[in-house]
């Protein structure tokens, strides 16, 4: 099954992704609110000389969560090693990570809300204390360890910040929500790539690619490799509007950012659920999708952009969504 060009969630070809990252507050786009508060937040511990709260970004997939978290080490001058939270299976993973952690260093830890419950508990203490309490030896001579730890900023990225426990949200000093970009945010994005990669793109190439990416720098920035591919090939290696479009177009992404499998969802709900309500069960076994797959990758933008709405009773598709995919729109829906 070919990828889904328009996913927010990152897949291989994105690695290039690692070169276009700014490294510093001042350069990163958007996000200006979370990024005003972080430029406080991290000049006052560095006036303090200690370690800045531990920060836990949530929101969609594709917004800056990993670029944020680098550039959140830089500001403060030390060092940031990684993990993900399904990787951390034993007590004695998380244990590896921590004891090779500088004082100030930054831990940045992908998809949080994924960490086993019992690992998550063993974090407790080493967030607020900076100890690590584990049990080494099976039942009948176990005993515990308690290892110091330099301090150190914890920094938690989750796509489900509703999947978080209660206790580990608390011990965030700093919690920051990303928010989907503005084709304005966009269009600078893609100009600031075209700089880095040395690629000439006009100014309503720019907006109209930006238009199309879901309001997501990840996908903005892998339809500009796409779109430089055709402008190399089948033009002078300018990018410039018709280009651009004929590229999108032939990629299947429309003038909102949908593709075929935006459509092949609304249209399920339309044609076999008579537009809605609907549960989400029975619309993931209608297009063969896992139901988390549809409410944290296919639901977040539909429902942001009004193509699609949740009520009470269910999922349903609205007028707007209708009028786009041409189809005649019922009476009863708003």
């Amino acid at each position: 099954m070919e990828e889904r060009i328009i996913t927010n969630e990152r897949l291989d070809e994105d690695n290039f992704e690692q070169n276009l990252r700014p490294e510093h507050l001042d350069d990163y786009i958007g996000q200006s609110e979370a990024k005003e508060n972080l430029k406080i937040f991290i000049k006052a511990a560095l006036m303090r000389e200690e370690s800045l709260d531990h920060v836990l970004l949530y929101g969609p997939p594709g917004l800056g969560k990993t670029t944020l978290s680098y550039i959140i080490a830089n500001e403060l001058g030390t060092h940031i090693k990684t993990a993900s939270g399904p990787a951390i299976e034993k007590s004695g993973d998380l244990a590896a990570i921590l004891s090779s952690l500088e004082p100030g260093d930054v831990l940045f830890v992908d998809e949080i809300h994924r960490i086993p419950r019992f690992i998550e508990e063993i974090l407790y203490s080493a967030m607020e204390d900076f100890t690590l309490d584990i049990i080494v030896g099976n039942d009948s001579n176990s005993r515990n360890i308690r290892i110091d730890l330099p301090p150190f900023t914890l920094v938690g990225a989750t796509t489900r910040a509703g999947d978080l426990t209660g206790p580990l949200r608390d011990r965030f000093g700093i919690i920051s929500k990303l928010n989907y970009y503005t084709v304005e945010e966009l269009t600078n994005i893609v100009k600031r790539t075209s700089r880095v990669l040395n690629v000439v793109i006009e100014e309503e190439a720019a907006i109209e690619l930006a238009k199309r990416s879901r309001g997501t720098p990840r996908i903005a920035n892998r339809l500009f490799k796409r779109v430089r591919d055709y402008a190399l090939v089948m033009g002078n290696g300018v990018i410039d509007l018709g280009i651009t479009t004929l590229a999108l177009n032939r990629l299947k992404v429309d003038s909102e950012g949908l593709d075929d499998t935006d459509y092949h969802l609304l249209k399920s709900i339309i044609e076999k659920f008579n537009g809605g309500p609907v549960g989400i069960e029975a619309i993931a076994s209608s297009i063969g999708e896992e139901q988390t797959t549809i409410e944290d990758v296919y639901e977040p933008y539909l429902l942001q952009h009004g193509f699609l709405k949740r009520t009470s009773r269910g999922r349903m598709v609205t007028r707007k969504a209708y009028e786009h995919l041409g189809i005649t729109c019922p009476d009863k829906i708003e």
